[in-house]
């Protein structure tokens, strides 16, 4: 059995970038326990905004969002934020995997995932 539980000495800041309501909630009960410090925006503006005042350690990013492709934001946040872990979360084609990589992402999660994936990726990019 392999321990899922971050490092809760230090609280590591969460960004869900992702507009719909129930998948933010998923997300959130998936990391219930864990440790993490979690927020969420639904907009690339409000990232930007949330970014500005505390990068957080990791940002789980979906792509299709109301005003702009998580695609496009992976450069930005590497170029401003390069210490903070990227994972795309899509339900998109093979395709949207390799652009994702190819412009920083960490890591891509295809959804639907289930927890322990979750977890395991969050944990391999914060040790």
């Amino acid at each position: 059995m392999t321990n899922t539980a971050i490092d809760t000495t230090t609280r590591q800041k969460l960004l869900i970038v992702e507009d719909e309501g129930e998948m933010c909630l998923l997300i959130n009960l998936l990391l219930d326990g864990k440790g993490m410090e979690i927020e969420h925006v639904q907009t690339i503006t409000d990232a930007v905004e949330y970014f500005q005042q505390q990068p957080p350690a990791i940002v789980l990013l979906d792509n299709r969002l109301p005003d702009g492709f998580g695609l496009d934001f992976i450069t930005y946040l590497k170029q401003k934020y390069p210490a903070t872990k990227i994972i795309m979360i899509s339900g998109m084609d093979a395709a949207a995997k390799d652009i994702a990589l190819e412009n920083g992402a960490d890591l891509f999660l295809e959804k639907p995932f289930n927890k322990s994936t979750l977890c395991q990726s969050i944990m391999e990019l914060l040790n």
